[in-house]
């Protein structure tokens, strides 16, 4: 079997705007965690970033240039961004994490099978 490497970021909250408040006044809400797992040497996913306002953008940024699917959860990005930088997601995340990487795995294959 190849090496396996999957990164996804959990998503920002939507920042909210209004007539009065047509800004992005409220950006330092956001929030991103970035995970990273490798079958062969990890247990469960781990957490590779994390951070919240220009932190969490630049987080959101670096994935998308480097097509890194982003997932946009704020429930998830606040349970995951209590956790430490290298600490692995506790059991109780493991249903909805896995869901997520489903997701992009079916999404990519159905995207590679497109392409061909």
């Amino acid at each position: 079997m190849g090496f396996f490497v999957l990164d996804f970021c959990v998503g920002r909250k939507e920042v909210m705007k209004s007539p009065k408040n047509n800004d992005n006044s409220n950006i330092n809400d956001d929030i991103a965690v970035a995970l990273g797992y490798d079958a062969k040497s990890m247990t469960a996913p781990s957490v590779l970033a994390a951070g919240k306002g220009h932190v969490a953008h630049k987080i959101i940024d670096t994935a998308r240039q480097n097509n890194i699917p982003v997932e946009q959860d704020p429930m998830l990005a606040e349970a995951l961004n209590q956790l430490e930088i290298g600490q692995e997601i506790p059991a109780e995340l493991y249903k909805v994490v896995a869901e997520i990487l489903v997701f992009i795995m079916e999404t990519n294959r159905n995207y590679i099978s497109s392409q061909k």
